[in-house]
């Protein structure tokens, strides 16, 4: 059995398209929001390829001896991601999940919808384009802060592009995210409602 890896054995980095495959794997294996891990890893695998292509979208890895340990996927501009993404990768991708597309299109439809609608009515202000859209840490490498490490450093990123403001999605009773973005800054901006009957909380990282 190998060691339980320490939080000065891991490299944090900006992924690549060669890193799309072990994120849309740490995706469909730890991430259990939303439809997105239904349509499984290749449908998964052409979006985070697009992600680390994509010049307005990045993808950050932490990685031991070759091994992703953790991702975060960005973009600052998701509706821009999701045009590009549907042009170029849409045949293939739904190709990939065609029945499990089929069997969640209202989901489909809340998610292509999502960009466009811009706040709520308990945001003071509009909420930003730019987004960090998942964060997973592999089984076994929590608890060492790679997860929060992997924030600092997409904070960092989304600063070095100029960005100053992007927001973060998550289920409102999801605790242990909540917390992990709370820790690096973020604060509570908006209730939404992505998916019907599904309460989520957009939180907001502001340098002004």
């Amino acid at each position: 059995m190998s060691a339980k890896p320490t939080s000065s054995d891991y490299l944090i980095r900006l992924g690549t398209s060669k890193d799309a495959g072990d994120a849309s794997l740490l995706h469909s294996s730890r991430i259990n929001e939303g439809f997105l891990p239904t349509l499984g890893p290749r449908f998964l695998g052409r979006l985070y390829r697009r992600i680390a292509l994509d010049g307005d979208s990045f993808l950050m890895v932490a990685e031991k001896d070759g091994e992703i340990l953790a991702m975060a996927s960005c973009t600052e501009n998701l509706g821009h991601l999701y045009r590009v993404f549907i042009l170029r990768d849409g045949v293939i991708a739904a190709a990939s999940a065609l029945l499990p597309i089929l069997r969640s299109l209202p989901r489909v439809f809340e998610t292509l919808k999502y960009p466009s609608q811009g706040g709520s009515e308990l945001a003071k202000t509009p909420l930003p384009e730019a987004e960090v859209l998942a964060v997973a840490v592999r089984e076994g490498s929590s608890g060492l802060g790679v997860g929060r490490q992997i924030m600092v450093a997409s904070i960092a990123e989304f600063t070095r592009r100029g960005v100053t403001r992007f927001k973060v999605v998550t289920n409102a009773e999801n605790a242990a995210a909540l917390a992990l973005y709370r820790s690096t800054g973020f604060r509570d901006t908006a209730a939404l409602e992505v998916h019907e009957g599904t309460d989520s909380l957009a939180l907001v990282w502001s340098s002004e």
